[in-house]
């Protein structure tokens, strides 16, 4: 071997030899020195200098791998059915899995320590060759045709990484039709935090969740620990009512056995009795019809034998009716309008029926966008004086405050805003002069607005709802035309447009929210300047509009919104002749619809009257 000085090139002998050349160093510096050339890394540790290389782990791995491909050096088969067999280390393995380290300890005298060839049951050949794959390579495909086999191999193998992996991906999989079992599946397999997470899932999109297929299979056990919850995000009582009916009609022989059980967890007392009568009414299990109709007499005479009587709604129960915003003209002494522009925003609690104010807005508002999402409240836009506005703010119901946020990107009055997949869509209204056509999406992750299309003509004064993946918008004022009777649709993933069903009545300046699968349109202004009190609602499922009850009152440029399987209206505008002049003057007017009676109920009237006002419920 030749004298390390008499090696070319920057390596570690002549770093060595021109250092002995110099002045001493600290041995930190000679270890930097060193690591430096060699591509790695040095450390101190008492005074003498460590190398270290990062690349080594993943060096010895794939060496490793490449044996175990080769069969090189392995010292264990393991079997898996009668033709499948995978040749590995004992030591990776155990290594790698507390499973297999237990196997293959001498100490604990297991025949697998000394056997040649381990057989394992109850786990497929693939799912094995993905496993020994990961623990000598870090990587492995999980994908939606092997996560749960995989996961569950991974459980019984103890490699708690790919166990980890497998719950990352269920997570970001969970949907209304999949995540009753993968809660079922986590808590099988005691994966703590997935089966948090479904849970959570199940909870915040249970009306969703209550109407796939997936409900009607799970056991009775756990239909009870999800409708007992309180974090159950219902928009009325009935829909968990609705959710064990259909459970218990699926197979209705062997369960209705559980019905007393299972209902006295449903909050019977906030369900309408109206909708139990068509619930027994529609029964065809002369047990079952028994069952329930015992209920409603325990119900109705206030003995509280079978379910509950004194109940509050859940904790996370939509159950206040948040009205936003607005102006206020009434006839002052002498017949002279006074107005009012709104930053104040009370709420409606439908259990108490009682108003309550809330925390004002930093800037009052009329005919804004009002949308609820994330469990906020967003206000964006509208008018104030002769602005017309571009910045919103966000309301925090559970801190009772607001903050801004980001401005679109068109200023916008009298347009419509809804909510989709998470994000925020705002499109047409007076932008300025000019009536615009533009949408443009909000993502609230980064507080930003991005232009994403143009409708197929400009529109203001329209109603815009979203409803399973599309955006609706019917009515409003065009160019050419300022009542119009138009529904069209628009899907965001494609951009197409769709023309529907047209309106009875031609109008603009009503309220629109959505009611059991139905798209209701109420009151405003028609073609003949007339104040409507008429109600006409459209079904999604049909493609067809019918009309309703009309309302107790006229109104125009109502806060329209749907809880409790109820449609809510309050204020508006009605026309009134002040000296010979025709004016719009606001009414302080609430009222519901029963959609099941087909009837109006007038309810507490607001604190003071308001018109062209947002609504939401939270």
């Amino acid at each position: 071997m030749p004298p390390l000085n008499n090696y070319n090139g920057n390596n570690c002998g002549d770093i060595i030899c021109s250092l002995s050349t110099q002045s001493p160093l600290s041995p930190t510096d000679l270890s930097q020195a060193v690591g430096g050339a060699a591509g790695g890394t040095a450390s101190s540790n008492g005074g003498k200098p460590r190398f270290s290389c990062p690349h080594y782990a993943q060096k010895m791995l794939l060496n490793l791998n490449a044996l175990r491909l080769d069969s090189r050096f392995c010292d264990v088969e393991i079997k898996v059915g009668d033709a499948t067999s995978v040749h590995a280390h004992r030591a990776v393995l155990s290594a790698s899995s507390a499973y297999f380290e237990a196997m293959f300890r001498p100490e604990l005298g297991l025949s697998e320590g000394k056997q040649k060839t381990v057989t394992l049951h109850s786990i497929r050949a693939d799912i094995l060759e993905l496993l020994v794959e990961f623990i000598y390579t870090g990587q492995i495909e999980i994908e939606q045709s092997n996560v749960q086999e995989l996961l569950a191999a991974a459980d019984m193998l103890q490699v708690p990484e790919v166990v980890d992996g497998c719950c990352e991906y269920l997570c970001r999989e969970l949907h209304s039709s999949n995540a009753l079992g993968i809660l079922r599946f986590a808590e099988a397999h005691n994966c703590r935090q997935l089966a948090e997470v479904a849970a959570n899932f199940v909870h915040s999109n249970f009306p969703k969740v209550a109407l796939e297929d997936e409900l009607l299979d799970i056991p009775h056990t756990l239909l009870v620990k999800v409708i007992a919850s309180e974090a159950l995000r219902v928009d009325s009582e009935y829909q968990v009512f609705n959710a064990a009916l259909r459970w218990i009609r699926h197979d209705v022989v062997p369960r209705r056995q559980y019905v007393f059980e299972i209902l006295s967890h449903v909050r019977i007392a906030l369900v309408p009795v109206g909708l139990i009568d068509q619930a027994i009414a529609e029964c065809r299990d002369v047990s079952l019809k028994i069952a329930l109709r015992s209920v409603r007499k325990d119900l109705t005479s206030r003995r509280g034998q079978l379910v509950p009587l004194r109940v509050c709604p859940r904790i996370c129960a939509k159950k206040s009716i948040y009205v936003i915003g607005g102006s206020r003209r009434e006839r002052s002494t002498g017949w002279t309008p006074t107005d009012w522009i709104f930053e104040s925003v009370i709420k409606y609690d439908i259990f108490r029926h009682e108003w309550i104010e809330s925390a004002p807005m930093e800037i009052g508002r009329i005919l804004p966008g009002v949308a609820a999402l994330g469990g906020k409240i967003y206000v964006i836009g509208g008018e104030r004086g002769s602005q017309i506005l571009a910045n919103g703010e966000v309301y925090d119901t559970q801190n009772n405050n607001w903050e801004p946020m980001a401005p679109m990107n068109v200023p916008r009055c009298e347009f419509g805003l809804c909510t989709l997949g998470g994000t925020l869509y705002a499109m047409g209204g007076w932008i300025g002069e000019d009536i615009g056509g533009s949408i443009e999406c909000y993502d609230p992750m980064k507080n930003a607005w991005r232009m994403v299309g143009d409708l197929p003509e400009p529109k203001f004064s329209m109603g815009v709802v979203s409803f399973e993946g599309l955006i609706y918008i019917v009515g409003g004022c065009n160019t050419h035309s300022r009542y119009l009777t138009d529904l069209i649709s628009y899907n965001p993933v494609t951009h197409e447009w769709t023309k529907l069903a047209r309106m009875q009545t031609a109008r603009c300046q009503m309220g629109v929210a959505i009611l059991d699968r139905h798209l209701y349109v109420v009151g405003g202004n028609s073609s003949q300047q007339e104040v409507l009190r008429t109600v006409e609602r459209y079904s999604f499922d049909e493609d067809k509009w019918s009309m309703v009850s009309p309302m107790t009152v006229r109104r125009s440029s109502p806060a329209v919104a749907a809880a409790d399987g109820l449609l809510y209206v309050a204020g508006g505008d009605q026309p009134c002749e002040i000296n010979f002049y025709r004016a719009q003057i606001t009414i302080a007017s609430f009222e519901c619809y029963n959609p099941i009676t087909d009837q109006w109920k007038v309810c507490p009237d607001l604190p003071t009257s308001r018109s062209e006002a947002g609504a939401v419920v939270v």
